[in-house]
């Protein structure tokens, strides 16, 4: 178990190297505004991504929901520590569970961290990483039943599965509304994309200019927290 902070005295975050460690993943979704009062995190593991919007955005709810009961400990752990014990609620189980869920349509926005499709070691990172607890189908069917009519739905994955994600969305009711690719580099291909859809949302998709970490645009984004 290891312990760190998203910058010097700033919100802590525990993690355990046995589990899955924390990602690009959840940074990228912590980029985009979290619109509405309540969160849910599908597939939230050890918290990062709560603990990132909180740090941004004290005033919201977390809804956690998690099959992993040592990530959710260590969830558990790292809010109570920042004193945001009271903005979190924490669901234990498989998501494709209905009665794990948080309330049906009670939801402003949903949030799922990437599944990359390769092979991964460990069974806690198999199934973080590997659609083997879950498909891409079940999430947006999670994803339809707890957010509210007009709710927002962020989702990152692989570039090269860009037309299962927005076939899948679709399928469920989620229409793709935003779309944005993150690169390594200026000049290198895609290798993640983050697509934000509307339950029940018109036609009319915006794909935005690529995001590279480590750019101008990504290091203005968290100099505001490293300054506060």
């Amino acid at each position: 178990e290891k312990r760190d902070e998203l910058w010097p005295r700033g919100p802590c975050f525990y993690y355990d190297t046995a589990l899955f460690p924390p990602g690009t993943d959840s940074f990228c979704l912590a980029y985009l505004p979290a619109r509405g009062d309540t969160v849910c995190d599908l597939g939230s593991g050890i918290g990062l991504l709560g603990t990132l919007l909180l740090a941004r955005q004290e005033s919201l709810f977390i809804e956690n929901v998690e099959l992993s009961a040592p990530a959710a400990a260590l969830a558990r752990k790292t809010f109570a520590e920042n004193g945001w014990a009271d903005r979190a609620a924490f669901h234990e189980g498989d998501l494709r569970d209905v009665s794990v869920l948080p309330k049906a349509g009670s939801v402003d926005r949903d949030l799922e961290p990437a599944v990359s499709g390769e092979s991964a070691k460990g069974e806690a990172r198999q199934i973080a990483r590997e659609e083997t607890a879950c498909t891409l189908d079940d999430v947006c069917a999670a994803a339809q039943r707890v957010l509210r009519y007009g709710g927002r739905f962020t989702l990152v994955h692989r570039a090269e599965r860009l037309a299962d994600v927005l076939c899948a969305m679709r399928s469920h009711g989620i229409e793709p509304k935003r779309l944005r690719f993150l690169a390594k580099s200026p000049d290198a291909a895609p290798s993640l994309l983050f697509v934000e859809g509307k339950r029940g949302g018109k036609s009319g998709l915006v794909i935005e200019p690529p995001l590279v970490p480590n750019g101008e645009e990504w290091d203005a984004v968290y100099s505001e927290n490293e300054k506060s």
